[in-house]
């Protein structure tokens, strides 16, 4: 049992580590980052106004589920938020036909869903201090 609560931990901070960072590097640039994605998005079907909606709330998104992931706080809603951010990020993927990105985003993917359907083995977190 403690080896699954260790292992469910190490994912549950690998995940949670590169959400933060995707998150921090992107929120200290914000208006770069937003400008390089909608140009990226210039010739798909979605809308300006939603690509650029997007592009700034992205970063705030994957800050937030990196620190409440590191942290094991709402570690359930975390997860779900995280994994679907990533069904976002691989429907924008394929309308813009950047199929490179896609492995790396159905591993993320991958991640949220493994600990998701594991959290029984989350020991080691704030969840757990605020039931008791």
């Amino acid at each position: 049992m403690i080896n699954h609560s260790l292992t469910f931990l190490l994912l549950r901070l690998a995940i949670g580590m590169s959400m933060f960072g995707h998150g921090l590097v992107r929120i200290v640039k914000l208006p770069k980052f937003s400008a390089w994605m909608t140009e990226k998005f210039v010739n798909s079907m979605l809308p300006q106004a939603m690509v650029i909606s997007f592009s700034y709330a992205l970063p705030i998104i994957e800050f937030v589920i990196g620190v409440l992931l590191l942290v094991g706080l709402f570690t359930r809603l975390s997860l779900l938020v995280g994994g679907l951010t990533m069904v976002a990020l691989i429907f924008g993927s394929s309308m813009i036909e950047d199929w490179g990105a896609l492995p790396s985003q159905l591993i993320h993917t991958f991640f949220f869903a493994v600990l998701l359907s594991a959290l029984n083995f989350n020991s080691y977190a704030v969840d757990n201090l605020l039931k008791k």
